[in-house]
């Protein structure tokens, strides 16, 4: 009879465990979007950094990197391909625009070495306003000043198991950052 019991009780707790994994955590890998959002048109990102401002220039960690919006805008685009939840087309034929504007490159020093003679680790910053335009309705859904994309590396030996990184690298890693919180924003709609 406690066998039985034993065994009830056993199958009884695998069935519960099951049910919870089963479940999960309530995440879904679908889009947040309504049914009739299925495309977008990703303008080129315009490159608004004012490099004239005196505080710009005052500010030896406030760069510009060359062509930095062409890469965001082609990161992005293939962020969303990679998503799968908006297919981007051609402007006429989307249900969605998504207009970015480069507002601010920086590269930010975190830490020295023991000396404080030379940055050990730096963090690139890449800060883009956002808008998100419904064309058949031609209605802003919503809009982002300063959005951020970064990335923290180091350029001299690193401790634990971090990895030191060249400029280019960690350029890329924040851009694909960027795109990939990008992509979140509009397809979850947080």
């Amino acid at each position: 009879m406690k066998n039985k019991i034993r065994a009830y009780s056993s199958l009884a707790i695998l069935f519960c465990l099951s049910a919870v994994v089963l479940a999960g955590c309530g995440y879904t890998t679908r889009s947040m979007l309504t049914g009739k959002y299925r495309t977008i048109y990703i303008t080129p990102f315009l490159n608004k950094v004012d490099v004239t401002q005196e505080a710009y220039s005052a500010n030896k960690y406030r760069i510009y990197r060359p062509m930095l919006e062409t890469d965001i805008t082609r990161k992005v685009v293939n962020k969303y391909l990679f998503d799968g939840n908006l297919k981007p087309k051609k402007e006429g034929e989307a249900d969605l625009v998504l207009k970015g504007e480069l507002v601010e490159y920086r590269k930010d020093p975190l830490t020295y070495t023991e000396g404080n003679d030379e940055v050990a680790e730096y963090r690139i910053n890449i800060y883009v306003n956002l808008s998100l335009w419904d064309t058949k309705e031609n209605k802003l859904l919503w809009e982002e000043k300063n959005f951020n994309g970064n990335y923290s590396y180091f350029t001299t030996s690193a401790p634990g198991n971090a990895v030191v990184v060249s400029d280019d690298t960690a350029v890329n890693n924040a851009i694909e950052d960027l795109a990939r919180r990008i992509v979140e924003r509009t397809v979850e709609q947080w």
